[in-house]
Protein backbone atom coordinates (compact mmCIF):
# COMPACT_ATOMS: atom_id res chain seq x y z
CA UNK A 1 0.00 0.00 0.00
CA UNK A 2 1.37 3.40 -0.98
CA UNK A 3 2.44 5.75 1.78
CA UNK A 4 0.04 8.37 0.41
CA UNK A 5 -2.86 5.96 0.87
CA UNK A 6 -1.88 5.25 4.46
CA UNK A 7 -1.53 8.95 5.22
CA UNK A 8 -5.02 9.58 3.92
CA UNK A 9 -6.74 6.87 5.94
CA UNK A 10 -8.71 8.40 8.79
CA UNK A 11 -12.10 8.34 10.49
CA UNK A 12 -13.65 11.38 12.11
CA UNK A 13 -15.15 10.05 15.35
CA UNK A 14 -18.55 11.73 15.50
CA UNK A 15 -19.62 10.17 18.78
CA UNK A 16 -21.06 11.63 21.92
CA UNK A 17 -18.45 12.38 24.53
CA UNK A 18 -18.56 11.77 28.24
CA UNK A 19 -17.37 13.48 31.39
CA UNK A 20 -16.61 12.53 34.99
CA UNK A 21 -20.25 12.68 36.03
CA UNK A 22 -21.09 9.98 33.48
CA UNK A 23 -18.64 7.48 34.96
CA UNK A 24 -19.62 4.60 37.21
CA UNK A 25 -18.44 4.90 40.84
CA UNK A 26 -15.49 2.54 40.26
CA UNK A 27 -13.18 1.68 37.39
CA UNK A 28 -14.26 -1.96 37.31
CA UNK A 29 -17.96 -1.07 37.16
CA UNK A 30 -17.25 1.36 34.33
CA UNK A 31 -15.23 -1.28 32.48
CA UNK A 32 -18.01 -3.84 32.98
CA UNK A 33 -20.51 -1.33 31.58
CA UNK A 34 -18.44 -0.67 28.46
CA UNK A 35 -17.81 -4.40 27.99
CA UNK A 36 -21.55 -5.04 28.08
CA UNK A 37 -22.19 -2.20 25.62
CA UNK A 38 -19.51 -3.51 23.24
CA UNK A 39 -21.03 -6.99 23.31
CA UNK A 40 -24.54 -5.60 22.78
CA UNK A 41 -23.26 -3.59 19.81
CA UNK A 42 -22.02 -6.77 18.14
CA UNK A 43 -18.28 -6.34 18.75
CA UNK A 44 -16.63 -9.70 18.04
CA UNK A 45 -14.89 -11.04 21.16
CA UNK A 46 -15.56 -7.90 23.16
CA UNK A 47 -13.39 -9.32 25.95
CA UNK A 48 -10.29 -9.40 23.72
CA UNK A 49 -7.48 -7.22 25.00
CA UNK A 50 -3.96 -6.48 23.78
CA UNK A 51 -1.46 -7.48 26.46
CA UNK A 52 1.88 -5.65 26.55
CA UNK A 53 4.87 -7.03 28.45
CA UNK A 54 8.61 -6.43 28.40
CA UNK A 55 11.71 -8.50 29.01
CA UNK A 56 14.21 -7.59 31.72
CA UNK A 57 16.29 -5.68 29.17
CA UNK A 58 13.27 -3.67 28.02
CA UNK A 59 12.31 -5.45 24.77
CA UNK A 60 8.51 -5.07 24.48
CA UNK A 61 6.01 -7.59 23.14
CA UNK A 62 2.29 -7.40 22.60
CA UNK A 63 -0.36 -9.96 21.77
CA UNK A 64 -4.11 -10.42 22.10
CA UNK A 65 -5.49 -12.41 25.02
CA UNK A 66 -9.02 -12.81 26.39
CA UNK A 67 -10.21 -11.24 29.62
CA UNK A 68 -11.74 -14.03 31.71
CA UNK A 69 -12.18 -12.26 35.02
CA UNK A 70 -13.06 -8.75 36.17
CA UNK A 71 -13.69 -7.40 39.66
CA UNK A 72 -12.34 -4.80 42.08
CA UNK A 73 -9.03 -6.71 42.25
CA UNK A 74 -8.24 -6.45 38.54
CA UNK A 75 -8.55 -8.15 35.16
CA UNK A 76 -7.64 -11.81 34.64
CA UNK A 77 -6.46 -13.87 31.70
CA UNK A 78 -5.22 -17.47 31.49
CA UNK A 79 -2.18 -18.88 29.73
CA UNK A 80 0.73 -21.29 29.85
CA UNK A 81 3.02 -20.39 32.76
CA UNK A 82 6.08 -21.37 30.67
CA UNK A 83 5.18 -19.03 27.79
CA UNK A 84 7.15 -15.96 26.77
CA UNK A 85 4.50 -13.67 28.25
CA UNK A 86 4.63 -15.47 31.60
CA UNK A 87 8.43 -15.20 31.68
CA UNK A 88 8.12 -11.46 31.09
CA UNK A 89 5.52 -11.11 33.82
CA UNK A 90 7.62 -13.00 36.36
CA UNK A 91 10.65 -10.87 35.55
CA UNK A 92 9.04 -7.43 35.65
CA UNK A 93 5.79 -8.03 37.63
CA UNK A 94 4.11 -5.33 35.57
CA UNK A 95 1.88 -5.27 32.49
CA UNK A 96 -0.73 -3.31 30.59
CA UNK A 97 -3.72 -4.28 28.49
CA UNK A 98 -5.84 -2.36 26.00
CA UNK A 99 -9.43 -3.18 25.07
CA UNK A 100 -9.75 -1.87 21.46
CA UNK A 101 -13.40 -1.39 20.61
CA UNK A 102 -12.97 0.18 17.17
CA UNK A 103 -16.66 -0.15 16.28
CA UNK A 104 -17.57 2.19 19.12
CA UNK A 105 -14.50 4.41 18.84
CA UNK A 106 -13.49 3.40 22.36
CA UNK A 107 -10.44 2.10 24.15
CA UNK A 108 -9.70 1.17 27.76
CA UNK A 109 -6.13 0.96 29.05
CA UNK A 110 -5.35 -0.97 32.24
CA UNK A 111 -1.86 -0.80 33.78
CA UNK A 112 -0.55 -2.33 36.97
CA UNK A 113 1.32 -5.03 38.84
CA UNK A 114 0.59 -8.68 38.17
CA UNK A 115 0.02 -11.74 40.31
CA UNK A 116 -0.89 -15.35 39.69
CA UNK A 117 -4.49 -16.18 40.50
CA UNK A 118 -5.23 -18.80 43.12
CA UNK A 119 -5.38 -22.49 42.19
CA UNK A 120 -9.07 -22.46 43.14
CA UNK A 121 -9.79 -19.65 40.65
CA UNK A 122 -7.82 -21.45 37.96
CA UNK A 123 -9.73 -24.66 38.62
CA UNK A 124 -13.09 -22.90 38.44
CA UNK A 125 -12.25 -21.36 35.08
CA UNK A 126 -10.68 -24.58 33.78
CA UNK A 127 -13.88 -26.47 34.54
CA UNK A 128 -15.80 -24.03 32.32
CA UNK A 129 -13.57 -24.63 29.27
CA UNK A 130 -14.48 -26.97 26.42
CA UNK A 131 -12.66 -30.28 26.57
CA UNK A 132 -10.87 -29.49 23.32
CA UNK A 133 -9.41 -26.32 24.81
CA UNK A 134 -8.30 -28.27 27.88
CA UNK A 135 -6.53 -30.83 25.72
CA UNK A 136 -4.91 -28.04 23.70
CA UNK A 137 -3.43 -26.59 26.89
CA UNK A 138 -1.78 -29.94 27.59
CA UNK A 139 -0.58 -30.38 24.00
CA UNK A 140 1.04 -26.98 23.38
CA UNK A 141 4.41 -26.04 24.83
CA UNK A 142 3.53 -22.42 24.18
CA UNK A 143 6.21 -20.22 22.57
CA UNK A 144 8.55 -23.18 21.93
CA UNK A 145 9.79 -23.63 18.35
CA UNK A 146 8.24 -26.72 16.73
CA UNK A 147 9.26 -28.66 13.64
CA UNK A 148 6.03 -28.21 11.70
CA UNK A 149 2.24 -28.29 11.99
CA UNK A 150 2.24 -32.07 12.15
CA UNK A 151 4.20 -31.91 15.40
CA UNK A 152 1.34 -29.93 16.95
CA UNK A 153 -1.31 -32.27 15.57
CA UNK A 154 0.61 -35.28 16.85
CA UNK A 155 0.94 -33.72 20.29
CA UNK A 156 -2.81 -33.10 20.45
CA UNK A 157 -3.54 -36.64 19.30
CA UNK A 158 -1.24 -37.93 22.02
CA UNK A 159 -2.92 -36.10 24.88
CA UNK A 160 -6.35 -36.92 23.49
CA UNK A 161 -5.42 -40.58 23.72
CA UNK A 162 -3.84 -40.10 27.16
CA UNK A 163 -7.07 -38.77 28.66
CA UNK A 164 -9.48 -40.76 26.49
CA UNK A 165 -10.72 -42.84 29.42
CA UNK A 166 -10.91 -39.94 31.89
CA UNK A 167 -14.19 -38.17 32.44
CA UNK A 168 -12.40 -34.93 33.31
CA UNK A 169 -9.09 -33.46 32.18
CA UNK A 170 -6.96 -32.13 35.05
CA UNK A 171 -5.41 -28.67 35.10
CA UNK A 172 -1.77 -28.84 33.93
CA UNK A 173 0.75 -27.62 36.50
CA UNK A 174 2.18 -25.31 33.85
CA UNK A 175 -1.13 -23.51 33.20
CA UNK A 176 -3.10 -20.87 35.09
CA UNK A 177 -4.22 -17.29 35.42
CA UNK A 178 -2.60 -13.90 35.76
CA UNK A 179 -4.32 -10.92 37.34
CA UNK A 180 -3.36 -7.33 36.56
CA UNK A 181 -4.02 -5.24 39.68
CA UNK A 182 -4.33 -1.76 38.18
CA UNK A 183 -2.93 1.49 39.43
CA UNK A 184 -4.25 3.29 36.34
CA UNK A 185 -7.33 2.65 34.20
CA UNK A 186 -8.02 5.03 31.33
CA UNK A 187 -11.30 5.29 29.41
CA UNK A 188 -10.89 6.78 25.93
CA UNK A 189 -13.75 7.93 23.74
CA UNK A 190 -13.08 9.18 20.22
CA UNK A 191 -14.38 12.66 19.37
CA UNK A 192 -14.46 14.78 16.25
CA UNK A 193 -11.33 16.74 15.22
CA UNK A 194 -9.22 14.37 17.33
CA UNK A 195 -10.35 16.15 20.52
CA UNK A 196 -10.96 12.85 22.27
CA UNK A 197 -12.22 12.35 25.81
CA UNK A 198 -9.69 10.67 28.12
CA UNK A 199 -10.68 10.00 31.73
CA UNK A 200 -8.20 8.14 33.90
CA UNK A 201 -8.78 6.47 37.26
CA UNK A 202 -5.56 6.71 39.32
CA UNK A 203 -4.98 4.97 42.64
CA UNK A 204 -3.30 6.55 45.66
CA UNK A 205 -0.47 4.24 46.70
CA UNK A 206 -0.95 5.06 50.38
CA UNK A 207 -4.65 4.57 51.04
CA UNK A 208 -5.66 2.81 47.77
CA UNK A 209 -8.32 5.46 47.08
CA UNK A 210 -9.10 6.36 43.48
CA UNK A 211 -9.31 9.75 41.79
CA UNK A 212 -10.29 10.60 38.21
CA UNK A 213 -8.26 12.91 35.99
CA UNK A 214 -9.06 14.29 32.55
CA UNK A 215 -6.17 14.15 30.11
CA UNK A 216 -5.58 16.17 26.96
CA UNK A 217 -6.00 14.07 23.83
Amino acid sequence: MAERQLAGMRVDYRTEGFDVDALAPTWHEQLANWLAEAEAAGVAEANAMVLATATQDGRPSSRTVLCKGLDERGVVFYTNYTSAKSRDLRNTRYASVTFPWYLQHRQVHVRGVVEEVSPAETQAYWDSRPRGSQLGAWASAQSVVVRDRRALDDALAGVTQRFADDETVPVPQHWGGWRIRPDEVEFWQGRTNRMHDRLRFVVDVHDRSWTVRRLAP
